[in-house]
């Protein structure tokens, strides 16, 4: 049997040397069609097979550079070994394998040659090469080529690749958030159009898009003008972001990101020195602290609390202003309309819906701000790095942080993109548990409602609370994850390989940037998604209306009590309901005591045509259950909006509230001052409902992706039902564990 083997790697990692030991005599020296470079072809004889050997011309990169890259690139794709020797210099390995990355991005079939294992060795560097293999997922074998030492080895390894004749996925690796959203709008054009996909993956063919590949772009334009086009202006969109915000651009990303998944291998025990480093890079010194075994955690735990103080403190303030503004905005619609169906939705549907959402900007804001700088600097992949090992005790691999934290691990991420990074992850198991609990996290859609019944009953305690809140949506993930592992999902653990990429200084434009970008998503929410929904869920509040009879005997117990007082009082209160009465400490007892008799009334009669609406029917169905969570109808009504969108739930507390008051003297307060003074919620009902909100279904377009994500509708259906069950579950032992000790 004949096989054709093609040896590549950089100039003077001893590629040639090792070409020579193989093929000796046995070989032919001519010049690739149409360049100038040299071609080297031999043959070497193994247990009866014949291999066509091919000396590819020594490269750092296969990106069109140089001529010599373009050659090897165009060789592998256009002849198609049966198997490629990537040589590596083992004494400067972590140069070495960033060729090896591109070799396994583009899928081709490799085994690695570790050459110069006595230099490194001379130089006190040991090289772990079985734990290199099971990392970086190839087949890695020590050798000295100058001696001949190992190439039967690497010889045997090549060839048990090309008999298998199983092409390899490619290797994805994650290039940042912004890169990653770029190759993803891409790649889904590509596929679409099934442009260039004869030759190339889309997911390559969208990697060289963003690296500015001349050769490829050019292809692009030859086949699909329009299409390449297109490609080329989401390239420049995200060049430009990446510009104003981190001052780099895309193909400088991705190098380093891919530096950083080379050293997340190295770091992992592959590479041990005897000697003392030469030097020791600026990051490498960072590293040593933020990522010790024991202190690293401990900063981690800290950099965190720090974030929730700096939120809190900073965003209250600018709330309070925003709380104001929309309660005055209520006034005036209130004062300017005539009592009816327009001034209610209105005021109780649109302003105490997304007035209640909009109040939570700044806090949204000044935690985007934290996470950007996180972000930007490259300490969340260092987060990651250290949660590896936590992180394969309950079954998940280290990648799946990245996941965890894009859907709101630090708080104010989405599910949907969180899922969608899961992608990264090469086994199917581990891939699935972690789509079904990265909507665990407090997503940016749950932490208003989190800081809402925080701001309400832990008020002296908002950052400690938030952190506490934060580390239990992580363990619940783990501890779900570690079930679904042993039950549904069973399987091994894979190897980690996490980015790790330079430490950078984050640009203050960036970082405003990157913050007004999620800031604005959010508010675009709520001004589309959550209106929409707000205005529904008013409507579902407010029809069907009492009947006449019931609304009858309200107008019959306002008269009752107005016919106990005489003419002056009623006077003084019509003067009141003109506005030209004083203030109510200087109205007579009599006066004031109707009045809020009055109010009683008019809040019951309220309250009663909310229950009696279809949203209130729904509520009040349920109550049999969630009471032994500690919620009421009201709060069930919110709920079941929240899966939808999980900020509704706000929304519709402050549109239920509004429509139904029950506090007759508190009618002009917060819903933050409403839930903390009303007789039905405590500090224990608040933590349920936190339990609850944080782990009940995903909201519906996350859903959605998880379907698409998985490959099927069933594992969205699991993740609403499994996901609701455990909320409940979890709510009511907490209500009632915490009612039996009286807290």
């Amino acid at each position: 049997m004949e096989f054709s083997v093609a040896l590549a790697g950089n100039p003077n990692a001893g590629k040639t040397t090792l070409f020579n030991e193989l093929t000796g005599s046995r070989q032919h020296v001519g010049n690739y069609p149409g360049v100038t470079v040299e071609k080297k072809e031999g043959s070497y004889g193994f247990n009866g097979h014949k291999i066509h050997i091919v000396d590819l011309p020594g490269a750092y990169s296969l990106t069109a550079y140089s001529i010599e890259e373009v050659v090897s690139r165009d060789f592998l794709v256009n002849q198609k070994p049966e198997a490629v020797i990537n040589i590596v210099d083992a004494s400067n390995l972590e140069r070495n394998l960033y060729l090896s990355v591109q070799f396994l991005e583009l899928g081709v079939p490799i085994c690695i040659a570790l050459n110069m294992i006595d230099v490194a060795k001379d130089r006190g560097i040991e090289i772990d090469f079985e734990k290199l293999s099971d990392l970086i997922g190839v087949p890695v074998v020590p050798t000295i080529a100058r001696t001949g030492m190992g190439k039967t080895e690497i010889v045997k390894a090549a060839v048990k690749i090309a008999e298998s004749k199983k092409k390899p996925e490619p290797l994805i690796i994650s290039y940042g958030d912004d890169i990653d959203k770029a190759l993803f709008a891409i790649e889904k054009k590509i596929k679409k159009e099934n442009f260039l996909t004869d030759v190339y993956s889309a997911h390559w063919i969208a990697l060289k898009y963003c690296e500015k590949d001349e050769q490829i772009i050019s292809k692009g334009r030859e086949t699909d003008k329009d299409i390449s086009s297109d490609i080329e202006k989401i390239v420049e969109k995200v060049t430009r972001h990446l510009k104003d915000t981190l001052e780099t651009y895309p193909e400088a990303i991705i190098a380093d990101y891919r530096y950083g998944f080379i050293k997340s291998i190295i770091k992992q025990g592959v590479v041990r020195h005897q000697f003392d480093k030469d030097r020791l890079y600026t990051s490498d010194k960072i590293d040593k602290v933020l990522t010790h075994r024991f202190l690293g955690p401990l900063i981690m735990l800290a950099v965190l609390m720090g974030l929730y103080k700096f939120t809190f403190t900073y965003g209250e303030v600018p709330m309070e202003w925003l709380g104001m503004a929309f309660g005055w905005l209520g006034d005036t619609v209130s004062s300017v309309l005539p009592d009816g169906h327009l001034r209610s939705m209105l005021v109780s549907g649109v302003i105490d819906g997304v007035g209640g959402v909009l109040g939570f900007v700044p806090l949204i804001m000044f935690m985007f701000f934290g996470i950007a700088i996180l972000e930007d600097s490259g300490y969340l992949a260092r987060v990651a790095y250290m949660l590896d090992r936590i992180f394969r005790m309950f079954g998940l691999h280290g990648s799946s942080v990245m996941a965890y934290i894009i859907s709101g691990g630090i708080a104010g991420g989405c599910a949907v993109p969180g899922i969608m990074a899961t992608r990264i992850l090469k086994s199917p198991r581990e891939r699935l548990a972690t789509i079904l609990t990265a909507p665990f996290m407090n997503c940016g859609a749950k932490l208003p409602v989190i800081a809402l019944l925080i701001g309400a009953f832990f008020s002296e305690n908002k950052a400690l609370f938030m952190f506490l809140v934060t580390i239990g949506s992580w363990i619940a993930a783990l501890l779900a994850a570690k079930f679904l592992r042993l039950t549904i999902i069973r399987g091994e653990s894979t190897p980690f390989v996490m980015e790790l990429p330079p430490y950078r200084f984050p640009t203050l434009k960036g970082l405003l940037i990157h913050t007004w970008e999620r800031t604005w998503q959010y508010i675009k929410k709520a001004g589309t998604v959550i209106l929409g929904i707000s205005v529904i869920l008013w409507a579902m509040m407010t029809f069907p209306e009492l009947n006449s009879s019931e609304m009858q005997k309200f107008d019959l117990e306002r008269k009752a009590l107005i016919s106990q007082y005489d003419m002056s009082v009623k006077e003084e209160l019509e003067a009141a309901a003109q506005k030209t009465e004083p203030p109510a400490t200087e109205m007579s007892k009599n006066a004031q005591a109707l009045k809020k008799s009055l109010i009683s009334v008019d809040s019951s009669e309220s309250e009663a045509a909310l229950k009696n609406s279809l949203a209130g029917r729904i509520g009040t169905s349920i109550e049999g259950i969630s009471r032994f969570a500690g919620f009421d109808w009201r709060t069930n009504i919110a709920l079941v909006g929240g899966f939808a969108a999980k900020e509704v739930v706000i929304s519709t507390l402050g549109t239920a509230y509004s429509l139904g008051e029950t506090d007759p003297d508190d009618t002009d307060s917060s819903l933050s001052d409403t839930l903390a003074n009303s007789p039905n919620w405590s500090p224990l009902t608040a933590l349920s409902l936190i339990v609850f909100t944080i782990l009940y279904a995903p909201c519906f377009v996350t859903v959605v992706v998880i379907a698409r994500e998985s490959g099927s509708w069933k594992w969205g259906a699991f993740s609403m039902i499994f996901n609701t069950l455990l909320a409940l579950t979890l709510s009511i032992l907490v209500f009632q564990i915490g009612s039996f000790m009286s807290l």
